[in-house]
């Protein structure tokens, strides 16, 4: 039979999954190339032959999706595979079209085939978009895992940008673990955490066999999805976090509604401060969505290690990056924390925005006057560095889920903003949750 052309349009996560779950050692299928968008300069590299398996000894192209139509044309593909999250329905609709005018199938592929399957219990955190809160949610989870008396390992969604065959399995359970890593802001963002709060955070590029090495020190396993996309793992009890300050969402993006429909329990998150009727209508969608869900309500509360740095100051907020960009943010903690705290001003950085950072501003246009921490790149944490000492401000607000300082020079008075998930019921929320799932285990 003749091998079916495909190609795997991606972002350099759920893509490489797909392949190595179904692809990589099937002789039906020839994957001739990856596709890749949403994050900046991961294209024009090989799938290495180390991960690529024996089918493909020269490795896989990674090619950028502008190209796609190009790339059916001079494959003769068959198939063309969406493997990339956090988009609305009528994106992924209009690449259907893209790929059905110029002739092959469109497939998106679902849990059947595409989940692995652990021999720990496994918990899995979701969210209906990038920026809903799924982090504080995966760390409350762990350590109420961890009081219980039960060894906690987190795997976290993949972020491989940089060398494939280096990444396939990292493990991180200290800060100095992931400066070895040379990880990138976005990276440090989700994993940071995790170590200074006690445990141990797996990711990388080659799910499976990071899933084999994480269970052998683990009684529970913690799926830590990123992106909004589908677990990797066979939960056995999932959790999907709704975010009430994009009401709405929840059943008009992808794969975020394939959470909401798939998952065990929803949490409402942020429901300190959004609005009490957007709260309803996320809970009324969520109800209609998924009636067998147990629905709970959690508040994201912040912390300021330095207040008396914002009151009555002119201050540069920066905040998480994919938050602000095609998580299509407004605001996040950083902004929270400068209102709540006495702001006098908050200044818009574009006048001074420089490099990489430039370049993120004007294909994000919307992002407004926050500063988005992008640093996949060095120069691009160098652009970075810049243009905060370079904006004409009294303090820097640092609403990033990590001490950005770490890896940047400030050169002015700052605030780091953190926050925590907090169930509203103390009764009913997600430690219940967590107890429940624990006497069920027995």
């Amino acid at each position: 039979m003749e091998k079916k052309k495909v190609i795997i349009i991606g972002a350099a996560g759920r893509d490489f999954h797909n392949f190595n779950t179904v692809y990589r050692d099937n002789p039906n299928y020839e994957v001739v190339a990856f596709t890749a968008t949403q994050i900046p300069k991961i294209e024009d590299r090989i799938y290495p032959a180390s991960l690529a398996g024996d089918l493909y000894p020269n490795g896989i192209p990674i090619l950028a999706e502008e190209q796609l139509e190009s790339i059916i044309a001079d494959y003769n593909v068959d198939m063309c595979i969406m493997a990339y999250s956090d988009v609305p329905h009528s994106y992924v609709m209009h690449m259907g079209a893209r790929v059905n005018a110029a002739g092959p199938d469109f497939v998106m592929m679902g849990s059947r085939r595409t989940f692995v399957k652990s021999t720990k219990p496994l918990v899995a955190i979701t969210a209906v978009r990038t920026g809903s809160g799924k982090s504080q949610t995966s760390r409350f989870v762990a350590s109420q895992l961890r009081a219980a008396g039960k060894r906690v390992v987190s795997i976290r969604h993949p972020m491989p940008y940089g060398d494939l065959a280096a990444q396939a399995v990292q493990r991180m359970a200290s800060i100095e673990d992931i400066d070895n890593y040379d990880c990138t802001i976005e990276e440090r963002e989700e994993y940071e955490k995790h170590v200074e709060e006690g445990g141990v955070i797996y990711a990388g590029v080659d799910y499976e066999a990071i899933l084999r090495e994480a269970e052998k020190e683990a009684d529970i396993v913690l799926w830590d999805g990123g992106n909004n996309d589908l677990p990797f793992y066979k939960p056995d009890l999932w959790i999907t976090v709704a975010d009430p300050l994009r009401p709405g969402h929840e059943e008009n993006y992808y794969p975020g509604e394939t959470n909401i429909r798939g998952c065990d329990v929803i949490s409402v998150g942020k429901t300190n401060v959004a609005p009490a009727e957007a709260i309803a209508q996320v809970v009324a969608t969520c109800k209609r969505l998924n009636p067998k869900a147990k629905i709970v309500n959690s508040a994201s509360v912040l912390t300021v290690d330095n207040p008396s740095a914002i009151a009555g100051k002119r201050v540069l907020v920066v905040e998480d990056g994919p938050t602000l960009t095609h998580g299509e943010m407004a605001f996040g903690a950083g902004t929270q924390a400068a209102k709540e705290n006495g702001a006098k001003e908050i200044i818009d950085p574009r006048p001074w925005a420089t490099g990489g950072i430039l370049e993120t501003f004007k294909k994000y246009p919307d992002i407004g006057q926050l500063l988005p921490a992008m640093g996949y790149w060095d120069e691009q944490v160098k652009d970075l560095e810049k243009t905060i000492n370079a904006v004409d401000c009294d303090a820097v607000v640092i609403g990033t889920p990590f001490d950005i300082k770490r890896i940047v020079k400030i050169d002015k008075p700052t605030a780091i903003v953190t926050y925590a998930h907090e169930d509203v019921d103390p009764n009913d929320g997600l430690k219940k949750v967590v107890d429940d799932f624990l006497l069920r285990l027995g």
